[in-house]
């Protein structure tokens, strides 16, 4: 479906549900819509979860796999930026690798279109590497909120892909630490919602400065607020919009490019 995700064309989720890992997951948006809006919680509370005990019958955000949805990619007549799972995790625990491989086979067969994998769980994604094929249209990130959980970077430069990315939405700390090496993407943004927590200007600069040092793209997504839109998007009087560009065909760390794009 479309999305007002500003990163983003569309989002395919031919995976829904999973589970709280740290502290960036409090608030997540995903669980609030598949608990309380109605007509995306009856939907997924029809559909047998992936390990189908009675708790999971019973809870609209229970890991979910959908066939019906893998097609969803051959149908859009132009290439587009693809997140993939909004509402999910592909390397979720409870999702097999034949799963996770039919989902990758999709990708796979549709070079046109740029798919971005975003989970909190790359240690299994580092291992589950060998068993998928990456095409260069696939692009691999991992979400860090704060220092506490930047080991995560550590598992992602494992993988093998032509983008590597962080997403640092919610920013919850600073992150003046965080490793760059191999990354080629870095998306920032506050936290939204009722129960937000508030970035700090500070820590907002000092990873855009990061990025710009090392040559990494940088995109503020958001200050967040009671809703996305509410703090804006500018960050010392401008929009931040790259996007990792021009990338070689080889994937040793470090070697890439970037430009801005508007």
């Amino acid at each position: 479906m479309s999305t007002a995700i500003q990163w983003t064309d569309e989002t395919w989720n031919p995976m829904t549900g999973c589970t709280k890992l740290s502290a960036g997951c409090d608030n997540c948006y995903a669980f609030a819509l598949a608990h309380q809006k109605p007509a995306i919680r009856d939907v997924y509370l029809a559909k047998k979860p992936v390990k189908d005990t009675a708790a999971n019958r019973l809870d609209s955000f229970a890991p979910r796999f959908w066939p019906d949805r893998l097609a969803k990619p051959y149908t859009w007549r132009s290439p587009k930026r693809v997140f993939v799972n909004s509402m999910s995790d592909v390397f979720h625990a409870q999702f097999s690798i034949e799963q996770i491989q039919r989902v990758f086979a999709v990708m796979n067969d549709n070079l046109q279109h740029q798919f971005q994998v975003l989970t909190k769980r790359p240690e299994r994604a580092a291992r589950l590497a060998i068993e998928l094929t990456f095409t260069p249209n696939i692009w691999i990130g991992t979400s860090i909120e704060s220092m506490k959980v930047a080991r995560r970077a550590d598992a992602l430069r494992e993988i093998q892909a032509d983008v590597r990315f962080i997403s640092a939405e919610p920013l919850l700390a600073p992150l003046d630490h965080l490793n760059l090496e191999g990354i080629h993407w870095v998306i920032g943004g506050g936290e939204s919602g009722p129960n937000f927590r508030s970035c700090e200007l500070t820590w907002a600069r000092s990873l855009r400065d990061a990025c710009v040092r090392q040559h990494v793209a940088f995109f503020w997504k958001q200050w967040g607020g009671r809703t996305p839109k509410a703090g804006g998007r500018l960050l010392d009087g401008r929009e931040w919009n790259e996007y990792p560009m021009d990338l070689p065909k080889s994937t040793e760390i470090g070697e890439f490019t970037s430009v801005a794009v508007a």
